[in-house]
């Protein structure tokens, strides 16, 4: 079968599933078995157990469920409270410093957690009440909580980087560093933006309540102890894998260590709890295992076939320059970032991608943090936008998913601009991963 024709019958059956309602997991697999027995016949079944086979001997994935494990354990630490209410009692002075206070959570939230529902869900808890008792623009508030509780994808510990890593065959290590600019770039114009929108329209973003504006400066000073954990998590996970101390696995490993430590200092730990947890951890990895599996076998055969041969090369034929390339795979993400889940797009799409980009003699990890950004985006947008329906979940019933969708509109131009940066300064990305070789 030809190029043209296996993919033409893989893009049809998978479209086809999905559209019945199958969820993505099965739909690859059973593309795999319908492609399978169409272009090789039913003595090549054995090819996809095969394959998974091969994917479960992969030890660096173990890395997964543990940092899913030790994202659960913080969602159940009682950081966020504590710290949320001392980014917002030092920001309070600031217009929109409520705003601004969950944004910096969110962002050091994300570098201890990486699991994008838990902290939208957290910060819908605990930030939205906050705000919108406090009379904040409903709009910025539900823009805030998404597009800062997405930040997850893209700042290391993130699930994203290690399995776009483990696709690509590059160094996790180098993703996470050169990760950090990219993810403080966004959450800076996420906070600028907040900052100009709340000075023209002072009405969106009231100060502080007089309480905490007159609070002494001795009392500010004691609510830092709520830093004083995250910090030292951050640093003991981040710190181990960039010293070379550990490995990403080691590193994940350390992280579900301190991330119990925590719990048991905030007073958090019980049998329960422990029991939620791990039914939580177990539940996501089992899911995650199957679409791992699915777009595996679909992936492996459709390889096999010649069609990724035959997309690499229509791709690469196309009369422009290596850079538009990269910019109309951009585009061709963002699209099916609005209809699929990150993990099948990684799955599906750099086993395609990436031998073109390493073709062209342009930086992997500098295209994995393209990739990465491009899936923060993608939580956002609709139809698929599971942040929306992250934050709908806890969310007062009166706000609706539309309300929603449309708060996050603005901070969807922001996630453009700071991918446009990047694309053109790929320095970003490169310099940190250089300082540390």
């Amino acid at each position: 079968m030809s190029g043209e024709w296996l993919s033409l019958l893989t893009l049809g059956v998978l479209l086809l599933l999905l559209v019945t309602g199958i969820p993505l997991a099965f739909a690859t697999g059973l593309t795999a078995v319908v492609v399978t027995l169409t272009t090789f016949g039913p003595n090549a079944l054995y090819m996809i157990p095969s394959r998974m086979l091969t994917l479960m001997g992969n030890y660096a994935l173990i890395a997964v469920p543990l940092f899913i494990l030790m994202g659960c354990l913080l969602e159940k630490a009682g950081v966020v409270e504590r710290l949320f209410h001392a980014l917002h009692v030092w920001s309070g002075r600031v217009r929109g410093g409520l705003a601004i206070g969950t944004l910096l959570t969110s962002t050091i939230l994300a570098a201890m957690v990486g699991i994008i529902g838990a902290e939208i869900v957290l910060l819908g808890l605990v930030c939205l009440p906050a705000m919108l008792a406090r009379k904040y623009d409903q709009r910025l508030a539900l823009g805030v909580i998404c597009s800062g509780g997405s930040l997850g994808t893209l700042l290391p510990p993130s699930i994203v980087l290690i399995v776009y890593g483990l696709v690509a065959q590059v160094s996790i290590g180098d993703l996470f560093l050169a990760a950090l600019l990219p993810g403080l770039l966004l959450a800076a114009l996420y906070i600028a933006y907040v900052l100009v929108t709340c000075y023209i329209h002072p009405e969106r973003g009231p100060l502080a309540d007089q309480a905490e504006l007159d609070m002494p400066l001795r009392e500010k000073l004691a609510l830092g102890k709520a830093l004083i954990l995250p910090i030292l998590l951050i640093v003991a996970v981040l710190g181990s894998l960039y010293s070379g101390v550990a490995t990403p696995t080691e590193t994940a490993g350390i992280g579900v260590l301190g991330a119990l430590i925590v719990v048991i200092i905030n007073g958090k730990f019980s049998l329960s709890m422990i029991f939620d947890v791990l039914k939580q951890t177990g539940s996501t990895v089992a899911m995650l295992t199957w679409v791992f599996f699915g777009a595996s076998a679909l992936v492996g055969i459709y390889t096999l076939g010649g069609g990724t041969s035959f997309l690499q090369g229509m791709i690469t034929d196309l009369p422009l320059p290596p850079l538009a390339i990269v910019v109309v795979m951009m585009l061709i993400l963002i699209v099916l970032g609005a209809f699929i889940d990150w993990i099948g797009i990684v799955l599906l799409t750099m086993p395609i991608f990436v031998p073109i980009i390493k073709d062209f003699g342009l930086d992997p990890v500098w295209f994995g943090i393209l990739f990465t950004m491009n899936m923060q985006i993608s939580y956002l947008t609709p139809p698929f936008g599971p942040a929306a329906f992250y934050l709908k979940a806890v969310a007062p019933e009166e706000i609706t998913l539309g309300a929603i969708f449309r708060s996050v509109v603005p901070f969807i131009f922001l996630q453009i601009l700071a991918l446009a940066i990047v694309l053109t300064f790929p320095q970003l990305t490169q310099w940190l991963p250089a300082m540390v070789q």
